[in-house]
């Protein structure tokens, strides 16, 4: 028997390529319900990500696993809200190859300068089907990449720093340069979507290739020795061979050994709304990163089913250490929102936060290391710390790890 521990993306998809094969394996998951850090929770009528996630639909192993059909995705306009502090307003920037119609006043927003949206668009031309082999040249920060592609100062600020921050959930850009490549070529060859009723969606599908007996729930692994995994309720299973899948921190644990782990941190707060703030389906930037939010968005505007009838959802994200309690945290975001929106946001109702300090594994100059999927003959590994921070990732050494054994 092939024994996977845990139930996330990664561990789930191990599991299904190896049913594609005709070999069955149980999957241990700590807790009570599958998808790692791709959950959804259901409250008061609204659907909550446990912190904001997309699905790029350009990414390679999502179209090789999942039904897109079937998760009913929907898609955000492709571009950005840009918030301007000093003028109170906010610049569109779309993307122009998306939205012709947009070009001109795109190329002449006051986001940059005239000379950094060609660049943008040269940058959108270079990277279309960049592979997934990233990690192969020297290691370059993404600011450096940037300064070194001519990118101005003004344009990193405004533009790549919100956005691409909030996609590496750090502001300085120290994520590797290729990692970037790979991800800003498929925001531009695909979409950027959610599921109709959350992004747990995803990894309910993939569960839904097994067999129903194939995952068992709250059964906490404690400790595995050769081919033995000790349970915590005292019982000791038998397997073949061992996949580790679980997040980087557990793997360090159970493997009784640092593999010098850092993680990227953020904090997401919802409120309810009775309409929504914005016009488009856009994600909203600020390039003030001292401020409470850093990006915001509407996931009702792009999929319905995230807010009852009559009611808006409103996801605020915070990057970073949050230092204040829960309490003054969303009364600051409130003030905000405010200065944003006028009075009318002073009657948003806070739903939830959701503070994430493992949201995603650092991959920068310090924590740069690709772990082997293949420990030894007997104990496997998988999941996005092994090698770039995403769902593709994810997917992606979970197959690959299935196709060894």
């Amino acid at each position: 028997m092939i024994i996977i521990i845990g139930a996330g993306i990664a561990g789930l998809t191990c599991a299904k390529y190896l049913r594609d094969r005709g070999i069955e394996s149980l999957i241990l998951e700590a807790s009570d319900t599958i998808g790692g850090r791709v959950k959804t929770d259901k409250q008061d009528g609204f659907l909550l990500d446990r912190g904001f996630q997309i699905l790029l639909t350009a990414y390679p192993e999502a179209q090789k696993l999942l039904n897109y059909g079937q998760l009913n995705l929907q898609s955000f306009k492709s571009g950005a809200l840009i918030r301007d502090n000093e003028q109170n307003k906010f610049t569109k920037m779309l993307n122009p190859i998306q939205e012709p119609t947009a070009l001109f006043s795109t190329l002449f927003s006051n986001v940059g300068t005239f000379a950094d949206k060609l660049r943008v668009l040269r940058l959108i031309i270079e990277t279309q089907n960049t592979q997934e082999e990233i990690f192969e040249n020297k290691y370059q920060s993404t600011l450096q990449y940037l300064q070194n592609y001519g990118v101005s100062d003004k344009m990193i600020l405004q533009f790549f720093k919100p956005f691409f921050g909030g996609v590496f959930l750090e502001d300085e850009l120290n994520t590797s340069a290729n990692f970037f490549k790979f991800i800003f070529g498929k925001f531009y060859e695909g979409d950027a979507v959610i599921p109709a009723n959350g992004m747990q969606e995803i990894p309910l599908q993939i569960a839904s290739y097994l067999l129903k007996d194939a995952i068992r729930f709250n059964t906490k692994v404690t400790k595995i020795e050769g081919n033995r995994v000790y349970l915590e309720n005292g019982e000791k299973l038998y397997g073949e061979k061992i996949v580790l899948a679980t997040d980087g921190l557990t793997a360090e644990k159970l493997l009784g050994k640092a593999q010098n782990l850092s993680f990227n941190k953020t904090t997401c707060t919802y409120f309810s709304a009775s309409k929504s703030p914005l016009t488009e389906k856009l994600l909203v930037l600020n390039p003030d990163r001292k401020a409470k939010i850093h990006n915001l968005c509407v996931p009702s505007d792009i999929a319905p089913n995230y807010a009852p009838t009559g009611k808006s959802l409103i996801a605020v994200s915070t990057q970073g250490n949050v230092v204040e309690d829960e309490k003054t945290l969303t009364e600051d975001i409130k003030k905000e929102l405010i200065t944003w929106f006028g009075i009318e946001a002073s009657t948003w109702q806070h739903l939830k936060t959701y503070h994430i300090p493992q949201a995603l594994p650092s991959l920068n100059q310090k924590n740069k290391e690709i772990f082997p999927l293949k420990i030894s003959d007997i104990l496997y590994q998988c999941g996005d710390y092994t090698a770039y921070p995403s769902l593709n990732a994810a997917m992606l050494t979970g197959r690959k790890v299935a196709e060894i054994l």
